[in-house]
């Protein structure tokens, strides 16, 4: 059990080498004895402690508002949009979400029907395209009655210039966060007190450092993982079994992706919705190349929908009078038999419950799990140089 509400299994390889595990170990108590050093500075939004950029009297006022509009792009959305859909049971407020180029979704999200919405735009770097091109769009009609609000970097950049000519509020974007990173931070939290939860139960890294069993399952897992890499098992397939959990997959994407995909290394992660992906990937997953390991998510969810006997025929009369919570457990657990029959390596995390201690439970782990296999395969997890180099090359493309 990862902590009391999370289930863990961690089928990633039978055997892990000794030598493997106290390597990892040792990374563990480099980033541990960093951290409390203060070296990984964008670690600090973690913390119970870390002061927020904005200010309460902001939030009561976006508050007030119904319709809260975020556009960006990337880490600078995400997060939020995973935290929207992981906890959407308690959230009562309209939230909506724009992270790409989309004419006719950005037309809608600037349109009368939406009354007297509050916008936030967010971009680390101020000069993010897709975010200035569809800000455009959104306010070109816009009117004295709405709230417009920027996350940026505090530095001179487009962002920053289109705020000031608007006379709206700009929140720092601390320079030390990368987007991938920023989810405990303001680009996550303010969407988090608008949406009425309590961002402190996010922020548990100082307990869960020093939680023996939270840190056994972090080294087994990197080891694992770290290993898996050596064998050149690189597919990250998440089999994910809960829709409320689809954004978190996507957010996991992101970050292992662009932490760890540099110098030829890496994962490449890809998101399967199920049991949907059933019935048009499973068989790939289960007899195609073995090349894949597979991080499933699920969890537990209240038994309300029971089908009758109407319209079902003898031949399949056993899923009468099942819930569908029973149906989607087998499928779930018939995977991760056959998985273990043909000798797939997996790992499923299984949430009993959905709040703010779990899902800052499962973000602090896949963050430190992402830190330290950059430390075991020696790479930096917090640019990106292959992606500045297609932001220049798209620059020039537009210029000419």
């Amino acid at each position: 059990m990862l902590i009391k509400t999370i289930l863990f299994k961690n089928n990633l390889i039978e055997k892990i080498k000794s030598k493997n595990i106290l390597k990892t170990k040792k990374k563990f108590l480099e980033l541990k004895k960093d951290y409390k050093k203060k070296k990984i500075p964008l670690l600090t939004s973690f913390e119970k402690n870390y002061k927020v950029g904005y200010s309460k009297k902001l939030v009561k006022v976006l508050r007030k508002r119904k319709n809260i509009i975020l556009v960006g792009m990337g880490g600078s959305i995400l997060g939020a949009k995973a935290l929207y859909s992981f906890l959407k049971q308690k959230i009562k407020k309209n939230f909506f979400f724009q992270d790409n180029l989309n004419e006719r979704n950005i037309l809608e999200l600037g349109s009368k029907k939406f009354n007297k919405p509050a916008y936030i735009f967010i971009s680390k770097s101020g000069n993010t395209i897709e975010t200035i091109a569809n800000m455009n769009l959104i306010i070109q009609n816009e009117k004295k009655k709405n709230i417009i609000v920027f996350i940026t970097e505090k530095k001179n950049n487009a962002i920053a210039e289109i705020a000031n000519k608007l006379k709206a509020e700009i929140i720092e974007h601390k320079n030390f966060i990368g987007g991938r990173y920023s989810v405990m931070s303001e680009v996550g939290m303010l969407p988090a007190e608008l949406m009425n939860l309590k961002v402190q139960k996010f922020k548990n890294l100082n307990y869960l450092i020093n939680n023996k069993n939270f840190v056994n399952r972090l080294i087994s897992d990197v080891s694992c993982l770290y290993d898996l890499s050596k064998q050149k098992i690189l597919n990250s397939i998440i089999l994910n079994y809960d829709p409320d959990m689809n954004d978190l997959g996507y957010w996991y994407q992101q970050l292992i992706a662009e932490s760890l995909g540099k110098k030829g290394k890496g994962f490449i992660p890809m998101v399967s919705i199920m049991p949907k992906d059933h019935h048009s990937l499973l068989q790939l997953y289960l007899d195609g190349p073995k090349i894949n390991f597979f991080t499933i998510f699920a969890s537990k969810h209240q038994k309300k929908y029971r089908l009758s006997n109407y319209l079902i025929p003898k031949s399949i009369k056993y899923i009468a009078k099942k819930n569908l919570e029973t149906i989607l457990y087998a499928q779930r657990k018939a995977v991760e038999n056959t998985l273990i029959k043909n000798r797939i390596p997996f790992r499923t995390f299984y949430f009993l419950k959905k709040r703010e201690e779990e899902l800052g439970t499962i973000f602090t782990f896949f963050v430190l799990e992402t830190i330290l296999l950059s430390r075991l395969m020696k790479l930096n997890p917090f640019d990106q140089p292959a992606v500045e180099f297609v932001k220049k090359e798209t620059k020039k493309i537009l210029l000419r």
